[in-house]
């Protein structure tokens, strides 16, 4: 019966993080970030508002966020008016800068070694995952795990308008 005393904690312990972990919805405004490309640069949503964004959020290691990296990369060039920001999650420079090179990413790739902003935008086990925002900085989009091209195409085609 040790269990009972400390149930209690428990449920107070989930309670309080349960926020922390919340999920953006549509309509929602995208939670503030602030991470660091490759290069060493600052990537935050403040600097980006007023452009629509496209969050990519991968680990190198992530076979559906390989395969899916190459129609990220076509699309990213049709729209060019949508910012395009990969987050290596888990990861640091070295390991998203070789996955730039293999993949010839021609868009931002920050890293989120802590995971934090992953957490934020309520990533939970999910990879890959994306987020589509606004020039005005709401989220538009929301999918957890691997989209087709056909799918990211008509989500930038929504946010670029």
């Amino acid at each position: 019966m040790l269990l009972r005393p400390v149930l209690p904690l428990f449920v107070a312990l989930a309670l309080a993080a349960a926020p922390a972990l919340a999920i953006p919805r549509t309509g929602d405004s995208a939670p503030a970030f602030a991470l660091v490309d490759v290069h060493g640069k600052p990537v935050t949503l403040a600097a980006l508002r007023g452009t629509p964004l496209y969050l990519n959020f991968f680990a190198t290691w992530c076979g559906p966020c390989r395969e899916e990296t190459p129609s990220i990369v076509a699309l990213s060039k049709k729209y060019p008016k949508v910012r395009v920001i990969g987050v290596d999650v888990g990861e640091n420079a070295d390991k998203a800068g070789g996955f730039a090179r293999d993949f010839a990413v021609p868009y931002a790739l920050a890293v989120d070694p802590d995971s934090s902003t992953r957490v934020s935008y309520g990533g939970g086990l999910y990879f890959p995952l994306h987020v589509f925002i606004d020039r005005h900085g709401v989220v538009r989009g929301y999918h957890p795990g691997e989209m087709s091209a056909t799918e990211i195409d008509a989500a930038l085609a929504a946010i670029a308008r």
